[in-house]
């Protein structure tokens, strides 16, 4: 391809992150948020990253999404890189939730938006926001090929026996309940990192990826593809998470709907924006929860150690799915910045071949490292995750494959 540039959005119901990347060397040409879109305050915070340039902040009214990618694409021009500039390629689009259908990326057309605003039922605060951004984007660039990459797809190679929960199967395809799992993108790119730190190819390598950040999960990854992750029908099951409970009895809810006479609507505000850290010590923050609890705050003792169980939990659960571990990696804020997490998170596995080396554990580095002693049976492993990247590169390798087709058929046909 002639163009190499790719511009990735994450859209969120109120605001814009993106990045403009150039595939020919995966550098990242530019990058910002505008938050706060639809408010008297929005701001737009913008970084061009290729000759050194120094960061721009824009406060004032952004009344939509259209405004707000308009004001993106005049920051962009300003450092030549604007959305009409011929060297943008396509724009990739973060999508929350595929469902079943969405097993990798897709050129969006008329009928992708169509079933992508279907699976809103299943994804009501994500999907119409990616959805309002997607238009927006084709709006203004009408001509370039848009691509939507889905958090889900990844986890779309779970065998059934993962991905099925224990419930009347009629009842459970009619509403498309199942596992689904999130942060795809993470775990894809992770997986194969790791492997590549290893010098191995991800065929030959199964990994255990632990997604830490205030979202958590985890995941089974088997010569590259997912046989298991924590996260189902929505991100709300599996580990312990900044405000969201995780794994919890169902009756829960009917308790508290029985006994405690509250709504849905407050249930499930609750286990997701009341719970998991900052519902048992009132702070989602692990450096905040750490300072507290070398204080000796008891509070935040016991929210790291729930946290911590379950994380174990899940390790030796995915240990005894996958038979052989060749690695487990940490990613994300918590997963590669807090220490303290990693060390006690595989504390008292040595019998699965698991250690941390203290030293190697304290380092803080940028790129991927191994925090494991030398020779031990499974390595474990900090690798920073990339999901702007992950989503650009998939996106640049479809259109690429596409552009080829289409030249191919010129050329057959003399056009």
């Amino acid at each position: 391809m002639s163009s190499s540039r790719v511009l990735v959005l994450n859209s969120g119901s109120s605001s814009v992150k993106y990045q403009l990347l150039d595939m020919r060397d995966s550098s990242r040409l530019a990058m910002g948020l505008v938050e706060r879109i639809g408010e008297e305050t929005s701001r737009l915070r913008h970084t061009p990253l290729a000759g050194g340039g120094e960061s721009r902040e824009w406060t004032g009214p952004i009344a939509d999404h259209e405004a707000a990618l308009k004001a993106v694409s005049t920051e962009l021009a300003k450092d030549g890189l604007g959305l009409d500039s011929p060297e943008l390629a396509a724009i990739g689009h973060r999508v929350v939730h595929g469902g079943k259908r969405f097993t990798e990326p897709t050129v969006i057309d008329d009928a992708v938006l169509a079933e992508i605003e279907r699976l809103i039922p299943v994804a009501p605060l994500h999907n119409p926001a990616n959805l309002t951004g997607i238009r927006t984007a084709r709006a203004l660039r009408p001509d370039l090929p848009q691509v939507a990459v889905f958090d889900t797809a990844f986890h779309t190679t779970m065998p059934e026996s993962a991905a099925r929960y224990a419930i009347d199967v009629e009842t459970a395809d009619a509403h498309r309940i199942r596992r689904y799992g999130f942060h795809g993108t993470s775990h894809a790119y992770v997986s194969r990192a790791t492997a590549k730190l290893l010098g191995k190819a991800p065929e030959d390598v199964n990994v255990i990826v632990l997604h830490l950040g205030n979202g958590a999960s985890a995941s089974a990854v088997r010569g590259g593809r997912c046989v298991d992750t924590s996260m189902g029908l929505t991100p709300l099951e599996g580990l312990v998470m900044g405000t969201r409970s995780g794994d919890t009895d169902p009756a829960v809810i009917f308790h508290l709907a029985r006994v405690g006479e509250m709504s849905i609507e407050e249930i499930d505000t609750l286990l997701n924006k009341k719970s998991g850290l900052i519902g048992l010590c009132g702070d989602n923050d692990m450096r905040e929860i750490r300072r507290r609890v070398d204080e000796g705050d008891e509070r935040a003792q016991l929210a790291f150690d729930i946290y911590i169980h379950r994380l174990k939990k899940y390790i030796g659960a995915y240990y005894a799915v996958l038979g052989r571990v060749d690695a487990i990696a940490f990613t994300a804020g918590v997963g590669e910045n807090a220490a303290p997490v990693r060390e006690a998170a595989v504390a008292g596995l040595e019998q699965l071949g698991l250690a941390v080396d203290a030293e190697l554990n304290a380092v803080r580095a940028a790129g991927p490292r191994l925090i494991s002693p030398a020779g031990t049976r499974v390595a474990v492993a900090v690798v920073p995750t990339d999901e702007e990247l992950e989503i650009a590169t998939q996106t640049y390798a479809l259109v690429g494959g596409i552009d080829m087709r289409l030249r191919r058929v010129a050329t057959k046909t003399g056009e």
